[in-house]
């Protein structure tokens, strides 16, 4: 049988935090008749940036996050604020995150990171020609530090377990997707 969408028959925002806020959907399953809630996180879209020199070096960060309470290697990102396109967005993240300023900014598309309870989109883009413009404009909530590392580095980064963020790993793909098809690195 064909899957069929859900009739929502509610929708209820609880509670809002800083980076997202939390509702609860009553949808009504087309196979079976009966309605089921479900819990959703709401949250502004994402941008993710690949920043490649003209050397071939990508600019990376490394930053503690608390969700794992681990050291990270990343690319910078962030969220698309109120007034930001998601072009906007990647940009002023490359730049409070790194120090760095693009030639071009290349959109590359975009992913859901967990359509299951999310409902935000992360939009990757490739910073073409990347060059240091300054420090750093981290917030107070932020520790990063900032690597140059060679393109050529970056599936073994990945194979070996250095690079793990999902949201990251969705970036490279869609980068060799556009950049190498049909001859994406053995990962």
């Amino acid at each position: 049988m064909p899957v069929k969408p859900w009739k929502l028959v509610s929708s209820k925002k609880n509670q809002s935090f800083r980076i997202f806020g939390f509702r609860i959907d009553k949808s009504i399953s087309p196979r079976t008749n009966k309605a089921y809630e479900f819990y959703i996180l709401e949250s502004k879209d994402w941008v993710n940036v690949i920043p490649l020199t003209a050397q071939q070096e990508v600019i990376l960060i490394r930053q503690f996050r608390h969700g794992t309470r681990e050291i990270t290697l990343e690319i910078p990102g962030g969220i698309v604020e109120n007034n930001d396109s998601p072009r906007k967005a990647a940009s002023r993240e490359l730049l409070e995150e790194t120090g760095y300023k693009e030639s071009s900014m290349i959109p590359l598309g975009f992913v859901h990171p967990n359509p299951a309870f999310l409902n935000n989109r992360c939009y990757t883009f490739l910073a073409k020609d990347v060059y240091r413009v300054g420090s750093q404009a981290q917030d107070e909530k932020e520790d990063i530090e900032v690597l140059a590392l060679p393109l050529k580095e970056i599936p073994r980064l990945i194979k070996e377990g250095q690079i793990t963020h999902a949201l990251v790993l969705a970036a490279f793909y869609r980068y060799y997707l556009e950049y190498l098809p049909g001859r994406i690195p053995m990962l």
